[in-house]
């Protein structure tokens, strides 16, 4: 950089001053400052441009031009599409001009802001109506500024930050530290992380290390662009080292970071950037990219659009991920516009390797990325890394055209440890990936080799089988009551069929509390009759008392009953087991569940509405879930289930569904036991503190 333009981000929020006098918010002064940066920006890259015309022109300044010179200045200026001022370009004034005469500066700077070309004024939202979009909406700030007579002083001090000598590349770097800024105090920026300078050099990086420098065009997108800072950062830094033309592509949902973003477009040779929802307006459908780089909102939901998601006929979303977190549903619209040989790295927070369970929305995304051999690296970055979140971040590197010895490969890069501290905390970003340690991480996938900080995987290694199966519980004997359960056959088939059940013709259900006072008693079984004082009806006397009796029944507790004619029932809790008492004669029925159920049934033209209670034993199922590891060999993956089963559960159980699920935890693979001390060394320094006790004790004592 001809100067570091770093300089300036204090001169900038020296104008927040003003702001903080006037009584306005700190979360509001991106609101309120992001407008005259982006005036600024757009002034100095005029005026640079006309700078540089006037060169190709072979004059010094604008008063060399004749008459009619000028007018052909101004027309090819106007070529370029970059934007235009009169006042700016024609009459060589600029926001500094304007503000020397403080009497005529409110007419002066109208006729300087409708002085732009019409896209500009869109952009910078001159004199927007009520229903149009305002985006950066100046006129409707300055008008509040002026209400609060600080508008001509807030111009002023903008006027002062003179930009002209920095290039594109180097202005952009500063409106990221900008808007860095604005985040740090917005509170309208949940889940918006800016992605640092080193991150976007990170990610450059990688991409230049595996693409060819050629003369074939390089089109790059940023579905969630933001102001640009990542998909102009990573364009500028192929500039540096390829000479291969590029176009840029980008979608953004915010209107003001839209502005500039869009205004910083027309500043560069091929640029498309598209203002709306992303995942619906859909600008770019059809299109495929060579690159693809984001950094998708964390943790935001997606319930405003959610019928058009749900609805979407694209083919994109393979599946859908809980409406509080829409990251995924950002990295599967990537991966359908990725180029069959193309590449993309994708900024994301931890969930989106763990969140949700085998079968859901997020596992089933990450199964159809793993499915597909989309998923190349994966890489942990430090934490502290992000101006407003300090959490751990992570690069998903898809690439749909792996070389051939990393086809159904994957690399896990921990690089967690591979950065130098900050002198200053910038935000809540307290590190920084240097040069040296960007090189580290960048070999380490280059070189796609096990090393103490990179793991190599066959990608069936991050699947699992959740095995789902019914266990049949047993008492101490290893009896189940499903043995005593009546065996019916079919008279058609001759088919022969275990009853679900054994039904009771209980005549008392009792149960007692600890001092054998009878608490529930039921002796009758068919209810018709109720407190008409205290219900409206017998439904409102079920619905109000009845059930809730019913509910307070646990054939568990050692005090409840039921009674028959064949015999007393009970569940003995030391054993597990239901026991049928007939006289002194106890039977073992095994282990199952002693059912009481109510219902309330209406009356018919031949009975009236009644309660009817019943009483049935069941074997007591109980699902479960087991987790085992996958094989992608379907017989190989079977017989793994079976040994599973056959090593670990001891009950009767029957095979449900199994759910193949995908999932990655970096804590597992990089997991570092803690160095315990030997038993020698903590002796010795107990023996020393010993020894310093005893000498405080005899120092105290003289």
């Amino acid at each position: 950089m001809s100067d570091n333009i770093l300089q300036y981000e204090s001169k900038v929020w020296q104008t927040a001053d003003l702001l903080i006098g006037a009584g306005i918010k700190q979360s509001d002064f991106s609101k309120y400052m992001m407008p005259f940066f982006a005036l600024i920006m757009v002034e100095s890259r005029l005026i640079r441009e006309s700078q540089r015309l006037l060169i190709d022109f072979g004059k010094a300044q604008l008063s060399d031009f004749n008459e009619e010179e000028l007018e052909d200045f101004i027309e090819e200026f106007e070529e370029f599409d970059l934007g235009y001022n009169d006042f700016v370009i024609r009459e060589n004034k600029t926001l500094k001009d304007i503000c020397k005469n403080d009497k005529t500066f409110s007419i002066d700077f109208d006729s300087y802001l409708k002085a732009f070309d019409a896209e500009t004024r869109n952009l910078l939202g001159v004199d927007k109506g009520n229903e149009e979009e305002k985006y950066l909406n100046i006129s409707g700030i300055c008008g509040l500024l002026s209400k609060k007579k600080i508008l001509f002083a807030t111009v002023q001090a903008w006027s002062s930050i003179d930009l002209i000598p920095f290039n594109n590349s180097e202005i952009t770097t500063l409106e990221e530290h900008i808007k860095r800024r604005w985040a740090d105090i917005s509170a309208e920026t949940a889940g918006e992380q800016y992605t640092p300078d080193d991150i976007i050099a990170l990610i450059a990086e990688i991409i230049v290390s595996k693409t060819e420098d050629n003369e074939d065009y390089l089109t790059i997108y940023d579905p969630t662009c933001g102001g640009g800072n990542m998909l102009f950062g990573v364009e500028d830094h192929l500039k540096t080292t390829f000479n291969r033309p590029t176009k840029t592509y980008g979608e953004d949902w915010n209107d003001s970071l839209y502005a500039l973003a869009k205004i910083e477009s027309r500043f560069r040779e091929e640029s498309d950037i598209q203002h709306g929802n992303t995942l619906t307006d859909m600008h770019f459908w059809g299109k495929q990219f060579d690159l693809i780089v984001a950094n998708p909102p964390y943790g935001v939901d997606w319930k405003g659009y959610k019928k058009d998601i749900e609805t979407d006929k694209t083919g994109r979303f393979i599946a859908l991920p809980s409406v509080s977190d829409g990251q995924l549903l950002f990295t599967q619209h990537i991966i359908s516009h990725l180029k069959e040989t193309g590449l993309s790295i994708v900024v994301h927070n931890g969930s989106t390797l763990f969140s949700g369970d085998a079968g859901s929305g997020e596992s089933n995304i990450r199964k159809y990325f793993f499915d597909q051999d989309y998923v190349e690296a994966i890489i942990q970055l430090p934490t502290d890394e992000f101006f407003n979140t300090g959490i751990y971040t992570y690069l998903w590197i898809f690439n749909k055209s792996k070389a051939p010895e990393r086809k159904d490969k994957v690399i896990l890069i921990n690089a967690s440890d591979y950065y130098e501290p900050l002198k200053k905390s910038k935000g809540k970003k307290r590190k920084e990936m240097t040069f040296t340690k960007r090189e580290i991480i960048k070999d380490a996938l280059t070189n796609f080799e096990d090393t103490d900080f990179a793991k190599v995987f066959d990608r069936w290694h991050f699947y699992f089988n959740k095995q789902a199966i019914s266990l049949t519980n047993v008492d101490d004997e290893g009896n189940s009551l499903e043995a005593q359960l009546p065996v019916r056959i079919n008279k058609k088939t001759g088919e022969q069929k275990r009853a679900t059940s054994i039904k009771l013709d209980a005549t008392q259900i009792l149960q007692f509390d600890e001092d054998e006072e009878g608490i529930i008693e039921i002796t009758d079984f068919s209810i018709s009759t109720f407190d008409k004082k205290a219900y409206k009806n017998l439904q409102d006397y079920y619905n109000s008392f009845f059930k809730g009796l019913i509910n307070e029944l646990d054939y568990k507790e050692k005090d409840f009953k039921v009674y028959t004619d064949e015999g007393l029932y009970y569940y003995d809790i030391d054993k597990s087991t239901i026991i049928k008492q007939t006289g002194q004669e106890k039977t073992i029925l095994g282990n199952g569940i002693i059912k009481v159920k109510a219902a309330y049934k209406k009356a018919t033209k031949t009975k009236e509405a009644s309660i009817q209670i019943s009483v049935e034993l069941l074997p007591d199922y109980q699902k479960d879930y087991e987790i085992i590891p996958y094989h992608p060999n379907p017989e190989s993956n079977q017989a793994n289930i079976e040994g599973f089963m056959d090593k670990y559960i001891s009950k009767p159980f029957a095979y449900l569904d199994n759910v193949v699920g995908v999932e990655i935890n970096f804590n597992k693979v990089f997991y570092q036991p803690e160095q315990l001390r030997s038993v020698g060394e903590i002796v010795a320094d107990l023996d020393t503190l010993n020894n310093e006790l005893k000498s405080l004790e005899n120092s105290l004592s003289l």
